[in-house]
C-alpha cells in the first residue's frame, strides 16, 4: 500500500509515535491517518472468529485478546477524530486484493482535506 501511494506522488510518514495508535501512513498536513489492520489480530469478521476461537485452544485468551484489540482500535480512532484527524482503516486482505485502488481513495482523501484547509491571507 505504501508503495502505490508514493506511486501517486504522495509523501507520508511511518511510525509516527506521537500520533494515537501510532498509524501506520501519516500525513500530518492533511491530518489523515491511515492504519493497515491485519485480518486476524484486529478481528475481521469478528463474530465468526470469535466463535471459532472459543472453540480452540486457550480460548478465553484469544477471545480477551482479539476483544481487545478491537476496543483500543475504536478507542484510537475516536480519539484521533476528537482531534481532527481523518481515520482510514484497510484490512489487509483488501490491500493485497487491490491496494491501486486503495491508494487512490487515500489519495482523494488527502486532497479533499487539504483542499478543505484554510490558507493564511497574504
Amino acid at each position: 500500500l505504501r508503495r502505490e501511494v508514493w506511486r501517486l506522488g504522495l509523501r507520508y510518514r511511518v511510525d509516527a509515535r506521537d500520533v494515537p495508535g501510532r498509524p501506520d501512513i501519516v500525513f500530518r498536513g492533511a491530518k489523515v491517518a491511515v492504519f493497515v489492520d491485519g485480518d486476524f489480530w484486529h478481528g475481521r469478521d469478528l463474530a465468526r472468529r470469535l466463535a471459532k476461537l472459543a472453540r480452540g485452544h486457550n480460548a478465553p485468551y484469544w477471545v480477551a485478546k482479539i476483544e481487545g484489540n478491537v476496543q483500543r482500535d475504536e478507542r484510537k480512532t475516536t480519539e484521533l477524530e476528537l482531534a481532527g484527524w481523518r481515520v482510514l482503516r484497510f484490512w489487509e486482505s483488501d490491500i493485497y486484493a487491490s491496494a491501486e485502488m486503495l491508494a487512490r481513495v487515500i489519495r482523494d482523501e488527502v486532497a479533499k482535506r487539504i483542499e478543505a484547509t484554510p490558507r493564511p491571507r497574504e
